[in-house]
């Protein structure tokens, strides 16, 4: 692949593409691109990943085609040289700390910079669309069909802009903003948990009795509040013998908040191991989330996917100011907005010092036909996230699972069974609902 499409006979990259056939030569019809999100993530075993399982019908329709996007996996991966603390981006905003926060952030740049030079520009979700239409090309298919999640709802978006006609079945998964993508995609995480966190207190305040924390919302929240200042004054021991800080704690709770039963279960257990002198705390914070984990894959750098997501992310200079006081004055006032996790989500990012992307970022606005799926509580992509998008694309059909919680729906256990026949509808027969659905949460997830 060109590392820039306007200078052809340049420098290439190695793009890894994996193909799973479809399973019936007489009802194949085309291909069927797969991407798990990110930005970062790889994709080339999404066709035999055991979490993703696609329903026979399509099976038997499509050739899977997997691919570790430009910059990621096998596919020329990009390194920054950090070390793990550096991959690190959920930094509760302090006045004490952020002169080390600007540090670390334009660390990152920095050694970005260095280590690709004047390739970094050009790893930028346009050129990702303009490599997927390689691939289409390369395998003698006229249009591709394509199955993205997350951040891959937004790289399809961005697809069906630039080759409209060259777009067959898009269904985009727990999708995310197109107009906020870069710096606002972190901010819809913050006010979306906001929600979440509001749902919880009131569903967990009615089953005091199980839990103990509290009879009224009010008291649920002041329960969780009190235990994050006890950590901050004293840090909590997790299983695994970590100190746990109360900033570390809403951090790392943040997306367990849109899962009532087991927030509650959590915090619950939290709150008694804080009590007893223990806590059963764990998990890293600042990693990606994605609703298809991407698989590990030996000689690939350990920060790949940290640099990968910040060359994609950071290549919209418009989106990222350059002034570090203007992170540190957005932290303050989201930190009081959205209290569970505003501040992190607009304190200083390497992209405040980050060399801009080779062109602008796409604007999404189109007619094209296709399906987006989405939960009603997923903690990475909002449902006002989904709705932006499909507000985007004009010939799209929304399908709501309402009650549902977690990120990611089709192809994955536990979700909503309507609104996974309705995907396979869409992919087997190319026909749309005839207008937007709310479908029931699955039976297993109803609370």
């Amino acid at each position: 692949m060109p590392l820039d499409y306007s200078d052809l006979d340049g420098k290439k990259l190695d793009l890894a593409i994996s193909r799973l056939k479809a399973s019936s030569t007489k009802q194949r019809r085309g291909v069927l691109l797969l991407n798990p999100g990110g930005p970062g993530g790889p994709g080339l075993d999404l066709p035999v990943a055991p979490e993703l399982r696609l329903p026979g019908d399509v099976k038997s329709r499509y050739d899977l085609i997997g691919f570790d996007p430009r910059g990621i996996g096998q596919s020329s991966p990009l390194s920054c040289g950090l070390t793990e603390d550096e991959q690190n981006f959920e930094h509760p905003y302090k006045a004490g700390t952020f002169a080390k926060d600007v540090t670390w952030a334009r660390t990152v740049a920095d050694k970005c910079r260095a280590r690709n030079g004047d390739a970094l520009p050009h790893f930028t979700t346009r050129n990702t669309a303009r490599d997927m239409d390689v691939i289409r090309a390369a395998l003698g298919e006229r249009k591709i069909s394509y199955l993205g999640y997350s951040y891959g709802t937004y790289l399809g978006a961005v697809y069906t802009q630039m080759f409209p006609r060259r777009t067959d079945r898009f269904v985009l998964d727990s999708a995310a903003d197109p107009t906020r993508f870069g710096r606002g995609t972190f901010q819809a995480m913050a006010e979306g948990a906001e929600a979440a966190f509001t749902r919880w207190s009131e569903w967990t305040a009615q089953r005091h009795t199980a839990y103990r924390l509290g009879n009224t919302p009010a008291e649920v929240r002041r329960t969780f509040w009190d235990l994050v200042a006890r950590a901050n004054r004293k840090p909590l021991t997790d299983s695994d013998g970590r100190l746990l800080t109360g900033d570390a704690l809403r951090v790392e709770e943040r997306p367990t908040f849109f899962h009532v039963r087991k927030a509650a279960e959590r915090i619950a257990e939290l709150k008694k191991a804080a009590e007893g002198g223990r806590s059963a705390a764990s998990g890293t914070p600042g990693r990606r989330r994605d609703a298809v984990p991407p698989a590990s894959v030996r000689g690939v750098p350990s920060d790949n996917e940290a640099a990968g997501m910040w060359a994609v992310m950071c290549t919209n200079a418009l989106a990222w100011p350059r002034d570090p006081g203007q992170y540190r004055r957005d932290a303050i006032r989201d930190g009081a907005r959205y209290p569970l996790y505003g501040d992190v989500a607009s304190t200083i990012m390497p992209c405040a010092f980050w060399t801009a992307g080779s062109e602008p970022e796409t604007r999404v606005n189109n007619g094209v036909s296709l399906l987006i799926l989405q939960n009603a509580w997923d903690p990475q992509t909002p449902l006002p996230s989904g709705q932006a998008m499909h507000r985007a694309l004009h010939g799209s059909r929304m399908v709501t699972a309402a009650g549902s919680e977690g990120h990611g729906v089709y192809g994955i256990d536990g979700t909503s069974t309507c609104a996974k026949k309705n995907a396979t509808a869409y992919l087997t027969t190319g026909k749309l609902p005839p207008k937007d659905l709310t479908c029931p949460a699955s039976t297993e997830q109803k609370t």
